[in-house]
Parts: C-alpha cells; sequence; structure tokens
C-alpha cells in the first residue's frame, strides 16, 4: 500500500468535500473488489508455505513424530495436525 497526496490526485472540489469529513488525517479507500489480489502474488510467501507442509508431511511420513515436528518448524501441534491432515485429504 502506498500513499498518495489527495491535492495531487483529486479535483479540489472532492477534495473539500472530502476536507468536510476528514480534515488532515489519514483515510484509507479500499480497493475495487475486482481490483483485489489474492493472498501471496506479490511474493513467494505463498509457494514457501506450501514447500514447507510438504517437508512437514514428507517428514511426518518418514516417521517423525508430531509433537517433534511442532518443534522442529516452530509451530502449534494444532497447525502440524492441520496440515498433516490437509496433505492426507490432497492424496
Amino acid at each position: 500500500m502506498s500513499y498518495k497526496k489527495a491535492t495531487h490526485v483529486l479535483p479540489d472540489d472532492l477534495l473539500l468535500k472530502v476536507q468536510k469529513y476528514i480534515d488532515g488525517e489519514f483515510l484509507y479507500i479500499p480497493r475495487i473488489a475486482d481490483n483485489k489480489k489474492v493472498w501471496g502474488t506479490n511474493t513467494s510467501t505463498r509457494q514457501e508455505i506450501q514447500n514447507r507442509n510438504k517437508q512437514i508431511y514428507a517428514d511426518y511420513l518418514s516417521g517423525i513424530k508430531m509433537s517433534t515436528l511442532a518443534e522442529k518448524y516452530y509451530l502449534s501441534l494444532k497447525s502440524i495436525q492441520r496440515i498433516i491432515r490437509q496433505a492426507k485429504n490432497n492424496n
């Protein structure tokens, strides 16, 4: 998210109307629903998490206990259980 100066992007009459409601403060203007991006599309985070989850499942299949996986990956036991359950359902 970036900030733009309202004086640079809004017509004067619209700026005056906005200033009646919020003068000198920050205002967040949400994206149009059709313009929203899916989480993780700007970074590699989504792919990194998928790779981590595949490795967790492979470790689990090789016999590593869930509690050990939670410590190894710094996740809660519930998160490890959820990841393994989802991986089982996808296979």
